[in-house]
């Protein structure tokens, strides 16, 4: 198939466009965060800390979106339904602990005051905080009895994961007339709250939406806030399905009959246009959404200095890696190989090394590697001189939702440091102030994503995520909260080939 690339000035137009309603025809990545599909890197309700979350239809077209909330281990859904936006309208929620409400159970839930329609209606959920503030638990059906992946079973799974929304359809007509919001209320939820997938009210998405995250601890005084990903581009088609039925997935992205195509660009500003085929079985469509969050290398910085009180915390989600690694999506046995690159061991496969083991019940793991550096472009000592060095090889991102925290502690601690997360991996920072360059594919353990339609091959893995830190000052003035947070998204090095042009461009 035809490749393009565009220089940095056409891309930068190709951009603006894509920006001002998602209607670009590939599959990518908005630098204006506005597109057919958000993703949230992370949601917790750990340390009495809530999560918000808030999606906004910046355009004046009606939209039927799908809301999936994925747990941390194998994004194994604990909670999905429709959402049917207004034009302009935005939709807002919480994800909170049920212990922190007074309500039994060590799972989270999510509670909203929001009137726009959701299918099924929010009368249906199983709880209410009080007037006009119902609630939906999480729920483990995905993880238990048929369904047991060899991860947590127990509730408490829900506590931590990430989030989806993704654009369904476009809404004109009768539907339209339905959820457009008068005095601030919808009209008539009941009509869309079973729809005929056929219906030709039901309009290709257009995109437009943009949101964001914030995790918040009201009794700290910290809030880490961070923009959602937002994926262009993704369908040319109508991909509706009631609430009953599956539902649309990341492997359906579509740009054209039987392809998808995915625009990536790297650090000069050059885009790689890479096509998949999403005909025959199994389909590659998923491959062009991982193309677009492949990164060879995440750059960000920390602090952990004593002095102020700071900690750091780094999350790195993996969006797309259950389409890789779960058994039940790949159709195979619980415990066998089969993972598909770039990832290496199916959740759960039972995997040795010197009998060491290096994967197992409740793990996918991926080898990868850091640099820790100050600020002064120091480095532990052993490394050979000059920039970057050697790595460290580490096996620690084992899930589809990981936190590495940065500790001096010898003593490994039983949560992060910062978001009280138990997917975490410690990791000793060098400095109490610095950067690390954190390699996804390593010399022992290759990682690269299946070779596109035009030969093109992306090295690392589909990576995203942000820095969380935090500043406990207590020397500020006695019985004075004096607490500060930050969170800051990765910056990413991308890599790719082409066997026969030596490079992607």
């Amino acid at each position: 198939m035809k490749r393009n690339v565009l220089n940095a000035a056409m891309a930068a137009c190709v951009m603006a466009v894509a920006g001002t309603g998602g209607s670009a025809k590939a599959v990518e990545l908005s630098a204006d965060g506005i597109g057919q599909v958000l993703i949230y890197p992370y949601y917790t309700v750990n340390r009495q800390q809530q999560t918000l979350i808030t999606v906004v239809n910046g355009t004046s077209v009606a939209k039927a979106v799908r809301v999936r909330f994925l747990e941390g281990y194998n994004a194994r859904e604990v909670l999905d339904f429709n959402l049917f936006l207004s034009e302009y309208d935005v939709w807002t929620a919480t994800v909170f602990a049920l212990t922190d409400a007074g309500r039994a159970g060590d799972g989270a839930a999510i509670f909203t005051t929001d009137r726009s329609c959701t299918a099924p209606d929010k009368a249906e959920w199983s709880g209410s905080l009080g007037t006009g503030r119902p609630f939906q638990e999480f729920l483990p059906v995905a993880y238990t009895g048929p369904h047991q992946d060899t991860g947590p079973t127990g509730i408490a799974r829900t506590r931590e994961g990430h989030v989806e929304i993704l654009q369904m359809a476009d809404l004109s007509g009768a539907l339209r007339t339905a959820v457009t919001h008068t005095a601030g209320v919808p009209p008539n939820c009941n009509a869309v709250q079973s729809i005929d997938p056929a219906d030709t009210d039901l309009l290709p998405p257009t995109g437009g939406l943009f949101g964001a995250g914030g995790i918040v601890n009201v009794a700290e005084g910290t809030f880490f806030s961070y923009n959602a990903d937002a994926i262009g581009g993704f369908s040319k088609v109508v991909l509706y399905s009631d609430h009953t039925e599956p539902a649309p997935s990341l492997a359906q992205a579509n740009t054209a009959p039987g392809v998808a195509t995915a625009y990536v660009f790297d650090a000069a500003g050059e885009q790689f246009r890479s096509d998949y085929p999403t005909s025959g079985q199994p389909s590659r469509a998923i491959d062009a959404v991982s193309a677009v969050f492949m990164a060879s290398t995440l750059l960000n910085e920390y602090n952990v200095d004593s002095a102020v009180g700071s900690n750091t915390d780094w999350v790195v989600t993996f969006p797309t890696k259950r389409f890789y690694v779960d058994p039940e999506i790949l159709g195979l046995p619980l415990g066998s190989a089969g993972a598909l690159p770039p990832f290496n061991f199916t959740f759960g496969q039972p995997s040795t090394v010197n009998g060491f083991s290096v994967n197992g019940d409740g793990r996918s793991c991926s080898q990868v590697a850091f640099l820790r550096l100050d600020r002064e472009s120091g480095r532990p000592t052993g490394n050979p001189p000059g920039f970057p060095g050697t790595p460290t090889p580490i096996p620690v991102l084992c899930t589809s939702v990981n936190v590495i925290s940065m500790v001096s502690s010898s003593a490994p601690p039983v949560e992060s440091a910062v978001l009280g997360s138990r997917l975490h991996t410690n990791l000793k920072p060098f400095d109490q102030g610095g950067w690390l360059r954190l390699t996804l594919e390593t010399t022992t353990q290759r990682h690269a994503l299946r070779e596109s339609s035009d030969g093109d091959v992306y090295s690392g893995l589909p990576a995203t995520g942000f820095q969380a830190v935090n500043y406990v000052n207590a020397h500020f003035a006695p019985g004075v909260l004096s607490n500060y947070s930050g969170a800051f998204r990765h910056r990413a090095v991308r890599a790719c080939a082409n066997a026969v042009s030596g490079s992607c461009p």
